[in-house]
């Protein structure tokens, strides 16, 4: 493969003061000397990968988990993250990629193979005996926390099942389920379904597949753009006739809204019109209410909630707009984290030499929802690996924020994680 060649992303190297605060705020580089922080592997390094030379990316690149802190608090606008994306995909194309690192990336796949056979599936994953000898055999840390697939059938076998039962109405919204959704937790689409109806919405669910996202992370931007390519090719029409697209993980909305695009220079007409129609569901939400258009009818919610805004979130640049919607349900007590990484970064989390890094970056947060005292149920976060890894390390169940506001519209029920039947 040819070495990626500069674009915008490199050329914000320039833009570095050698002021350090990246270094300061990395959760990474705090609890390992593995990854010497983000300036070093970021723009300092980018400066020796000049396409015209033979010097490959150091591979302590490979230890940045992508969490994009460094370019929250870069005060001069360097895509630190980015710049170390891309030198992990030129490691990938220089050294290759192991079978693990495939095998993660591939979360559309793997669930569609688990979606045939649940149960058995389930107890392949995670009994004992297979988690150690995933870890043994394929650096799998036996102790990471896998989905789980739906015992109940995928999304869209509900979707399927409840066709007549939906919502028509002249005003629509496209949704973009993701993967996690559509094989693991069904119940999240449930919800979302439920609150755009609730709010005079007809749902359209067109086919989709993965963004691309656990591709670029372990450097197969081959593949990740193939995937990219499909998402275009069938969400852009919705796009251009002026529908929003609207996300229930704020991964993969930031991934066809950012990431993939920018990562892969997809910068045609289609992409760019993907991109610019696309929005996390609370980003979209607050947009109505601000409009004056959200249903305000909401139950009063006796809950004092942890809330974790996830990395991938606050690099919308959008503010915490799950946090403005939550605040306007009665009853509901909001503790607001301010850590800066749940640790487990995606796939990053799952791999056996970064386990404990994960695990000893999270720790601030685990901490946080401690502090919270006995008199809490739930966390809430608006991903799922991050919810994964806040079940993990606090033995607490986690709940992604639209479940929290079907719940006070008096649609869901937050044990079972199901809806209430009329």
């Amino acid at each position: 493969m040819a070495p990626i060649s500069w674009h915008s992303v490199d050329l914000s190297l320039d833009e570095c003061i050698k002021c350090n605060i990246c270094t300061s705020y990395c959760p990474v580089s705090a609890v390992t000397d593995l990854f010497p922080g983000p300036k070093y592997v970021g723009p300092q390094a980018q400066r020796f990968r000049d396409p015209d030379q033979a010097t490959s990316p150091d591979h302590s690149v490979d230890y940045c988990s992508g969490c994009r802190v460094c370019n929250e608090v870069c005060p001069t606008g360097v895509k630190i993250a980015e710049l170390n994306a891309r030198a992990r995909a030129e490691i990938v194309a220089d050294k290759g990629l192991p079978l693990r690192n495939r095998l993660l990336g591939r979360n559309e796949l793997l669930g569609k193979l688990g979606s045939f056979a649940p149960p058995l599936a389930n107890f392949g994953l995670h009994n004992p005996l297979s988690r150690f000898l995933a870890e043994k055999v394929m650096r799998i840390a036996r102790e990471a926390p896998l989905p789980t697939w739906s015992t109940t059938g995928t999304f869209r076998d509900w979707l399927k099942r409840t066709a007549k039962e939906r919502r028509k109405s002249d005003k629509k919204v496209v949704y973009y389920h993701g993967c996690a959704t559509m094989y693991y937790e069904p119940f999240i689409g449930k919800a979302a379904v439920a609150v755009m109806e609730h709010n005079g919405f007809e749902v359209i669910v067109p086919e989709q597949n993965c963004c691309g996202l656990p591709l670029l992370s372990n450097g197969e931007f081959g593949a990740a753009r193939n995937y990219h390519r499909g998402n275009v090719g069938k969400l852009a029409g919705f796009a251009r006739a002026g529908l929003p697209i609207v996300g229930t993980s704020t991964s993969c909305t930031l991934t066809l809204k950012e990431e993939a695009p920018e990562l892969l220079d997809m910068d045609d007409e289609s992409s760019v019109q993907l991109k610019m129609a696309t929005w996390d569901i609370f980003e979209w939400l607050r947009e109505l209410h601000e409009a004056g258009d959200l249903r305000t009818d909401f139950r009063t919610v006796d809950l004092k909630l942890p809330y974790h805004a996830p990395c991938q979130m606050r690099a919308h640049r959008i503010g915490k707009p799950a946090l403005e919607i939550m605040a306007l349900i009665p009853g509901l007590e909001i503790a607001e984290s301010h850590a800066r990484c749940c640790g487990i970064a995606g796939t990053y989390g799952y791999k056996v030499e970064k386990y404990q890094i994960a695990m000893d970056v999270g720790a601030e947060l685990f901490d946080f929802v401690a502090a919270q005292g006995d008199g809490v149920t739930y966390s809430a976060c608006d991903s799922e690996t991050c919810r994964w890894q806040l079940e993990h390390g606090t033995d607490l169940p986690s709940r992604h924020p639209i479940e929290i506001l079907a719940a006070a519209y008096g649609l869901y029920d937050l044990d079972r994680r199901d809806l209430i039947l009329a």
